[in-house]
């Protein structure tokens, strides 16, 4: 039976994927790496939040997919769904200058985290 992380992660990655042109057959499933993530943004912040994160997530080496979602139950709080080629292209990306400056802007906005897991394709 699979888990419930892993058939949303799964299902999620797939999706995310196929909108961007790529599909899981171009990258070798036992390595890639995705993560879901909840992030809380300070009150009336979250859409400033979503900028700077956005600006932060252009052209990062390695990545297949990185979106953000408002939660809709949540005025204050985001989804962040990534999915990368492996997990070192993901360390990589930490260290990238645009990266970098979208966690300085970013930080003083953020709340809180919640939810997080690390995700891996069912190969269903």
């Amino acid at each position: 039976m699979i888990g419930r992380r892993t058939f949303i992660g799964s299902s999620v990655a797939a999706l995310l994927l196929a909108t961007k042109g790529h599909t899981m057959e171009e990258v070798d499933p036992a390595q890639v790496y995705a993560i879901i993530g909840q992030m809380m943004a300070a009150p009336g912040k979250r859409d400033e939040l979503i900028g700077y994160l956005a600006e932060g997530s252009a052209a990062m080496p390695g990545n297949l997919s990185y979106e953000i979602w408002r939660d809709k139950a949540d005025e204050n709080s985001i989804w962040i769904t990534e999915v990368w080629t492996d997990e070192a292209s993901h360390k990589a990306s930490l260290g990238l200058p645009q990266v970098q400056e979208a966690i300085r802007k970013a930080r003083p906005i953020i709340a809180g985290f919640g939810a997080r897991a690390e995700v891996e394709r069912a190969g269903v």
